[in-house]
């Protein structure tokens, strides 16, 4: 089982619980209500205390561990509601987290299945298959009908018919003549042609949109980044009133009390949902947004500058 599975899984099952000891509570069975909720508790707290003791022994403590204490409180002193509800709002927002990762995975593994396998080389016996990785800068290659050019090259021979809209947004396909440049990741939209590479596949346009994408899928937001950030001082500064509140009170639940509102759940929760919720808006209406940081960067723009042809338009003009 995979681990998005099991974050998955983990939402499921404490949603499940906290609606299931409502209605056990609901129904007049408190204790038994009290139960489910202690257990829906323990099925966050587990993979949490896992989680937080490999951040802090990698010395990135996170906000999490404010949670982690105080669903371990909520146990100790009874209080299973406090404790299945904050393991709700967390594991709602590692399943949104999860959620997000998966786009950008689906999106990375779509433009590695669209990259070219197989090209064909002239050798010293003539035509020969190869891999792109095997192609050196001046190898001759056949670009044969409707396939994607493999590496970055100069047409040799006649003239070349590319559709390069999945590199400039532009639909017409367009002409490149003997000795002009051609990119990879375009498509032959016209007869075969001979391309004399320029650089390797590792090299090559194409990859390096790749490379953007794969970086982009594993890099944080900014905002997340920034969270992260202050939990080196919110995580003590918490820890310290808790214990105020307790020595002044000598009521434990005082401090479990201010764990419990100091747990940043609708930080947790916010930020994967405002990510998420903005990048979808946007592949909607045909936006591809390569990661949050971008969308954050977006918001304080004042100028945006679009090249229309093939942008705001078709690309193909009517008479009107």
């Amino acid at each position: 089982m995979s681990a998005r599975t099991l974050i998955r899984a983990q939402f499921g099952a404490t949603a499940a619980g906290l609606a299931a000891g409502i209605v056990v509570w609901a129904a007049g069975g408190h204790d038994a209500a009290q139960v489910v909720w202690a257990a829906t508790t323990v099925v966050a707290l587990v993979p949490m205390a896992v989680s937080v003791v490999r951040s802090v022994l990698a010395r990135s403590p996170g906000v999490d561990l404010i949670a982690l204490l105080a669903m371990a409180g909520a146990l100790a002193l009874g209080e299973y509601l406090a404790g299945a509800v904050i393991a709700v709002m967390l594991a709602g927002g590692h399943a949104l987290e999860s959620f997000a990762e998966g786009r950008a995975q689906r999106e990375l593994t779509a433009l590695l299945a669209r990259a070219p396998t197989i090209v064909h080389r002239y050798g010293p016996d003539g035509l020969e298959s190869a891999t792109p990785e095997d192609v050196g800068v001046g190898d001759l290659l056949l670009v044969k009908p409707g396939e994607i050019v493999p590496v970055d090259g100069v047409v040799a021979g006649s003239a070349a018919t590319l559709d390069e809209s999945a590199l400039t947004g532009e639909s017409r396909a367009v002409e490149r003549q003997q000795g002009d440049q051609v990119r990879s990741g375009t498509v032959n939209a016209g007869g075969p042609f001979d391309l004399r590479a320029v650089a390797s596949a590792g090299a090559s346009t194409y990859a390096g949109i790749v490379r953007l994408v794969r970086e982009a899928a594993e890099r944080k937001a900014p905002f997340v980044r920034m969270a992260d950030r202050y939990a080196l001082l919110f995580v003590p500064l918490t820890l310290l009133v808790a214990g105020a509140a307790w020595l002044a009170t000598g009521d434990a639940v005082r401090a479990l009390s201010v764990l419990v509102v100091a747990t940043p759940c609708p930080l947790i929760l916010a930020v994967p949902v405002a990510l998420v919720s903005g990048l979808s808006a946007a592949a909607r209406c045909g936006v591809v947004v390569k990661s949050g940081a971008v969308l954050e960067r977006l918001a304080r723009c004042t100028t945006l500058i679009l090249d229309k042809t093939g942008t705001l338009t078709a690309g193909q003009p009517a008479v009107t």
